[in-house]
């Protein structure tokens, strides 16, 4: 049965969306610190308002951290929707001689994934918008908590872009939620990547699917 307080939920959903995936949000820029634990790694980070997951780490990060296994030691990681870091702190943590490409739309996501590695020390991280990124450049690694609640056709055109920028040999870890789609997309991910990539459910934990995408020619 659908609550009042559940038709609440739906109906801020879309403005909740607008503001975590705005290029400039329209919220006050509230920031605060806290202490978080990545891949058993200990961090300080500033967080705010008007990004995505603004006051922790959101349950599907936890689970994708958690289950992924290592990435790449070396070469070029993807952060796909970065929000205020925790992937991408992550991943420089593991992998300290690698370069991690920490991608959003949001201008404050990016300030605070910056300022955050600087604060860290993780110098391999760099915040970006799709546009700074070289157009020839392919990943070792992606992973990603992507936004499901742009909708399906954004959500569908994002991964179609950058999916198929894995190089030979490199696996992307994605993290979603299973009563908003995960299943569904996994078939989905296989009949638009094509025979390139092998498709999987790599984990399952707390109502989340972590979804391998490995690029295999």
């Amino acid at each position: 049965m659908t609550t009042n307080q559940d038709r609440r939920g739906q109906q801020d959903e879309p403005k909740r969306a607008e503001q975590y995936f705005a290029a400039h949000p329209s919220s006050p820029d509230r920031r605060r610190t806290m202490h978080v634990r990545l891949r058993g790694h200990e961090a300080d980070v500033e967080v705010s308002n008007g990004v995505f997951s603004g006051n922790r780490v959101d349950l599907g990060t936890s689970v994708l951290l958690r289950h992924a296994p290592d990435p790449s030691s070396q070469g070029e990681l993807l952060d796909l929707g970065c929000g205020w870091g925790p992937i991408a702190l992550a991943m420089g943590f593991a992998s300290p001689q690698a370069r991690v490409w920490a991608l959003d739309t949001n201008e404050r996501a990016l300030e605070l994934t910056q300022s955050n590695a600087r604060t860290n020390g993780l110098g391999g991280v760099k915040a970006v918008t799709a546009d700074q990124i070289p157009d020839d450049l392919r990943f070792d690694t992606i992973w990603s908590n992507p936004p499901i609640r742009v909708g399906k056709q954004v959500l569908h055109d994002l991964l179609l872009t950058w999916l198929p920028r894995l190089r030979t040999g490199g696996s992307a870890y994605l993290v979603v939620q299973r009563n908003l789609g995960a299943d569904s997309l996994l078939p989905w991910l296989a009949e638009h990547l094509g025979d390139a990539f092998a498709i999987g459910k790599y984990a399952s934990s707390k109502g989340y699917r972590v979804i391998e995408v490995r690029r295999t020619a």
